[in-house]
């Protein structure tokens, strides 16, 4: 087989580059004459501003400007929407609160914009923005999401009257009802998904320049895809024609679902551009990153399953309440909702599921799509409920899902949320990840632990995801006079390997070699179309863009060689890089056919396609194992041994995919065991906001991590491709926290399993021996 076909582990073509230094970040960009912007952070969580008064910070030296919400309201800059339609049990959408730029009357968390200053450097713009002095009346915070919809909770936007933003509802009410009214037996659950913060490597950067001959903008940024950034920016904040702004994304270092919104910082620095009339940079430090940018998850949840006798599922009620932070951002109260409930019920034969989401504003950083988004949450209700299950029934975790999975024969299998899961091999994957893992040696990996005075455990955890997201995407292939293929997409690449993936599928399409390739991404100048990367949709989508305009590029191709060589279409023979007549040593090569000027005609190779699909997303799931050991005097959690089995589908890559299954269970593990974004509970200050605060993940925390594929190609697409970055998300939190319990003997216990956590639990435990 072809070494840089399709289904080969390629190494990462883009990895020389990135790991010799000679990558492109948004902060390596400079501009002659750029200036530098701050922006003056609320250090309150709730507080009605009374007065700003910026005199002394326009005179401190080196600056020039210091803006406030009342210049922004002067100008004319837009409100930040919400972009998504959530509808209420009452019949009305989620209510969205108007969020400004910058703040003139009232502050919702600490880290929300009052003023913006302007400086020759930004060691000046700093001290100029300690200048700027603001009377704040401060007001009681809400940050507790268990209580915020409480009666006597105050309420955060008093005009609104409640702190409810939207209870929606995924319907059949009274099918959940019955199915838990004629259970044998019930199980109940309650359970914290921890509030995450995304913490991508590279803090957020914005550099605005603005043309007035033109009246032109033009944002540097790191994204998750242009085109939705620029028309968001032209249609909400500045109401011009989306061609009079341009965004540009180089190389982006993590994007985890939080890159791709509308930030307040890149209105900022092109409105601050376009006032002064000349370009201007701003750059989030890590601090600013963990208070600023969106965080996700945070849901307080109560849930209950019902079995029949031979224990198998006869309805689920989950009700949970879901913090959207002071505002919403731009698909807030989408995700605890339409995006988790797509794959309710995840992989288990099951139909009558009521969920209710109530979404709540609270004094905290607005939460949006964070890896996963919703669909994590969704497996770590059900999987918690199916371990309660096997635990009243006397059997084993592996029995009752057993039990209950999709079998093949049922697919395509129309889940209770409406959606037609239409490929997976369920119970096979869960034997292909028990047997990886070595499920039947834990006993006496158990006694060896328990020799050295620890504990063990072991758990499981299986999902399901809903991948693809918006079901069209944009793709060109030009071929230049080189024979170079230059592939343009509407996708892009944060770090998941597009340079190497879309390359393999052009060079099994084409055959043109893989190294003369090149990807052309993150330029809404040349990039007019596409849905950008999120949801793990590149490809499936962009994928099969690429294959399909590389379709169109071969046939156009073998209809020019043949009219240059003077023979018939059907006689035209491609192999590699030549188009010769079969059977003769007459030929031309790509470079030659893209030269060529034919009568009728349009010169060049170049064909471009918008791919759409009936489906909105494909389903890729696993089976994901994990085994801890737990040290009874400190209250220490360690991951010992990891074992997953995914099904992405056909895998372009399989060293790809690995690498993102790795990352996925990484995040999943850090959500398990250690990450946690925390407020006080009665000023609201956020207390996580360093890395000495918040813990993260290393290394040395991971065990070696075993990762398999079981192969169900997907029916939906030419590729036959699945998602495959957000698995371990969705994965790991459940078989640790699974395993942790195992080991500790009690039924359950919250994210993330600190030591404090575990050396009370045991304390208790011994307590009531």
């Amino acid at each position: 087989m072809d070494q840089f076909g399709i289904g080969q582990p390629v190494r990462r073509k883009e990895d020389v580059r990135l790991l010799t230094g000679r990558g492109t970040y948004t902060d390596d960009i400079s501009r002659e004459g750029q200036a530098w912007l701050v922006i003056l952070r609320s250090p309150h969580a709730n507080a009605r501003i009374t007065s700003i008064d910026t005199t002394e910070a326009k005179a401190a030296p080196g600056v020039l400007a210091v803006l406030t919400g009342h210049d922004a309201d002067a100008d004319g800059l837009g409100l930040y929407p919400v972009q998504v339609d959530v509808p209420g049990t009452d019949g009305k959408p989620a209510w969205c609160p108007p969020r400004k730029t910058l703040q003139t009357d009232f502050v919702r968390f600490v880290g929300d914009p009052v003023a913006a200053v302007v400086a020759e450097t930004r060691a000046q713009a700093q001290d100029a923005a300690e200048m700027v002095m603001v009377d704040y009346d401060i007001l009681p915070a809400v940050t507790d999401t268990a209580t915020a919809l409480d009666a006597d909770t105050p309420v955060i936007w008093e005009e609104h009257g409640t702190n409810l933003c939207v209870h929606w509802s995924s319907g059949r009410e009274k099918e959940a009802a019955e199915g838990l009214a004629r259970a044998h037996k019930v199980v109940e659950v309650e359970l914290v998904n921890n509030r995450i913060v995304g913490n991508p490597m590279e803090p957020r950067v914005a550099l605005g320049e603005y043309d007035a001959a033109t009246d032109h903008f033009t944002l540097h940024s790191p994204t998750q895809g242009v085109v939705r950034v620029r028309e968001g920016l032209a249609k909400y904040v500045f109401n011009v024609p989306k061609e009079q702004v341009r965004v540009i994304s180089p190389d982006v270092g993590g994007g985890f679902g939080l890159r791709g919104k509308l930030f307040p910082e890149s209105t900022l620095v092109l409105w601050a551009a376009k006032r002064l009339g000349r370009p201007v940079k701003w750059r989030a430090d890590r601090t600013e990153t963990f208070m600023c940018d969106p965080h996700g998850r945070d849901h307080v949840t109560r849930a209950q399953m019902g079995f029949d006798a031979e224990g198998r599922i006869t309805g689920m009620k989950v009700d949970t309440i879901a913090a959207m932070g002071g505002y919403l951002f731009d698909f807030g109260p989408r995700i605890p909702t339409i995006a988790g409930a797509r794959v309710q019920g995840t992989v288990y034969d099951m139909q009558a599921v009521n969920v209710q989401v109530r979404c709540a504003f609270t004094n905290t950083a607005p939460t949006d799509a964070y890896r996963g988004a919703g669909r994590p949450e969704t497996a770590y209700v059900i999987e918690r409920l199916l371990d309660q299950g096997a635990i009243a029934f006397g059997i084993s975790r592996e029995e009752i899902r057993a039990r209950n999975y999709v079998k093949p024969e049922q697919i395509p299998y129309t889940n209770c949320a409406g959606n037609d899961i239409d490929s997976g091999h369920f119970l096979e994957t869960q034997d292909m990840a028990l047997k990886l893992f070595d499920w039947e040696g834990f006993a006496a990996r158990r006694a060896e632990s328990e020799a050295r005075g620890r504990l063990r455990g072991r758990g499981i955890g299986y999902f399901i995801e809903a991948s693809g997201g918006q079901p069209s995407e944009w793709a060109r292939v030009r071929i230049n006079e080189q024979g170079e293929a230059l592939v343009h997409v509407g996708t892009f690449s944060h770090g998941q390997g597009h340079e190497t993936a879309f390359a393999q599928v052009l060079h099994a399409r084409l055959g043109i070699p893989f190294d003369k390739v090149r990807l052309i991404q993150g330029d809404s100048d040349v990039v007019p179309q596409g849905g950008g990367t999120g949801g793990s949709r590149s490809s499936q989508m962009g994928g099969v863009a690429v294959a399909r305009a590389s379709e169109m590029v071969l046939a156009k191709a073998k209809r020019v060689a043949a009219l240059l060589l003077e023979a018939a279409e059907a006689d035209i023979e491609h192999e590699g890089e030549v188009f010769r007549i079969a059977g003769t040593d007459r030929a031309l090569t790509w470079a030659e056919i893209a030269q060529a000027e034919i009568p009728g005609e349009t010169p060049g190779l170049d064909e471009e396609l918008l791919y759409k699909r009936n489906t909105e997303c494909n389903f890729p799931n696993g089976c994901h194992v994990a085994e801890v050991e737990v040290d009874t005097d400190t209250g220490m959690v360690a991951v010992v041994r990891y074992a997953a089995v995914d099904d992405v589908g056909v895998p372009l890559n399989p060293m790809l995919v690995h690498g993102q299954c790795h990352g996925g269970i990484v995040s999943g593990i850090g959500q398990a065991l250690y990450e946690h974004a925390q407020y006080d509970a009665e000023s609201g200050q956020f207390l996580t906001a360093t890395f000495q605060d918040y813990c993260m993940p290393r290394a040395g925390d991971m065990p070696e991590l075993a990762v398999e594929l079981n192969v169900v190609p997907c029916p939906s697409n030419d590729l036959g491709v699945k998602g495959a970055g957000e698995g371990g998300a969705c994965g790991a939190p459940p078989a640790v926290v699974s395993a942790v319990c195992d080991a500790l003997g009690v039924a359950h216990i919250d994210m993330p399993v600190t030591p404090e956590k575990v050396w009370r639990t045991l304390a208790m435990r011994q307590a009531a021996e």
